[in-house]
């Protein structure tokens, strides 16, 4: 069968949302859409999410599904504001995103009855599961490291990694983040992602044009085995989790990250309203001090969020 991929690029946190769709069913799924947010307004607003309605309206497309990769620290997701439109399309995600719900119920000293079972998605993939989306069909791979509940979806030749793996001059994702790990990074990748043909294309979740270089979003699995800047084929797991916990330490925390994540984990749910009918998110403070020793704020760039 041969898929259409749509790419849609949010320039305010340099995130890819991917339409892919069947052009002679027009089944199609959506993964990780942008709800557009404001931090110093606290203002949201749905520019990214009319941009990808307004594709499915055009092309007349028949939505299955919306997948997340991950529960997001950079953005928040739109996934709620497609399932207005479209109220019976699942949202859907790894199923440890139970693992990153009761980290971040913690931190956030979230009410006692959030839940931490996954239940605000309508579906939680594990392993190895295919999941029929009309006429697409799409594999999971689990890909920790990133975050614990990290998945890539692999559609025909094509896989959506989210965080895991970038462009190749940009490399991987980052694996500092509560729960996150750099030798499952490695793991994920070399022993997972690397075993898949060369010619596997890569659809990355992000792209922060290194260089001022124009935008890119695809590569093939062979391409990264030889020159991606943080793990090559050849490059051991010691040596992968030195350089990638180093350059960790060095990196600001995402501006949207506490605003992001809480939103994130609960399936894109904006926080319900208090009495006044107001939504308040929950910010701690000094929860991630910054390491004394890191490198100056203007030698950082916005990498590997």
């Amino acid at each position: 069968m041969t898929h259409h991929i749509e790419a849609f690029y949010d320039d305010r946190t340099s995130t890819l949302t991917y339409v892919v769709s069947d052009p002679e069913t027009s089944d199609a799924v959506v993964i990780d859409p942008v709800l557009d947010y404001d931090p110093n307004a606290s203002t949201t607003w749905t520019e990214s999410v009319d941009e990808v309605l307004a594709y499915l309206d055009e092309q007349t497309l028949d939505l299955q599904y919306v997948l997340e990769t991950h529960a997001h620290a950079d953005h928040l997701s739109g996934a709620q504001f497609i399932k207005e439109r479209y109220p019976d399309v699942p949202v859907a995600i790894g199923e440890k995103i139970t693992e990153v719900q009761a980290l971040f119920k913690d931190i956030f000293d979230l009410p006692e009855d959030f839940p931490t079972d996954g239940r605000q998605f309508d579906e939680l993939f594990a392993e190895g599961d295919t999941i029929e989306a009309g006429s697409l069909t799409f594999e999971v791979i689990e890909t920790p490291g990133h975050t614990p509940a990290c998945a890539t979806y692999k559609i025909d030749d094509a896989i959506f990694t989210g965080d895991v793996l970038f462009m190749p001059d940009m490399g991987t994702g980052r694996c500092d983040f509560p729960g996150g790990s750099a030798a499952d990074m490695y793991h994920s990748v070399h022993d997972k992602l690397y075993e898949l043909p060369e010619e596997t294309e890569v659809y990355v979740g992000h792209d922060y044009q290194p260089g001022g270089r124009d935008l890119e979003y695809c590569a093939p699995i062979g391409e990264h085995k030889r020159n991606n800047v943080k793990l090559t084929e050849d490059m051991t797991l010691d040596a992968f989790v030195e350089a990638r916990e180093e350059r960790d330490a060095q990196l600001d925390a995402p501006q949207l990250l506490f605003q992001s994540v809480q939103v994130n984990v609960d399936a894109g749910h904006l926080p319900e309203p208090s009495g006044n009918e107001v939504r308040y998110m929950r910010i701690p403070i000094n929860v991630f001090r910054p390491d004394d020793e890191g490198a100056d704020e203007d030698e950082l760039t916005l990498e590997e969020v």
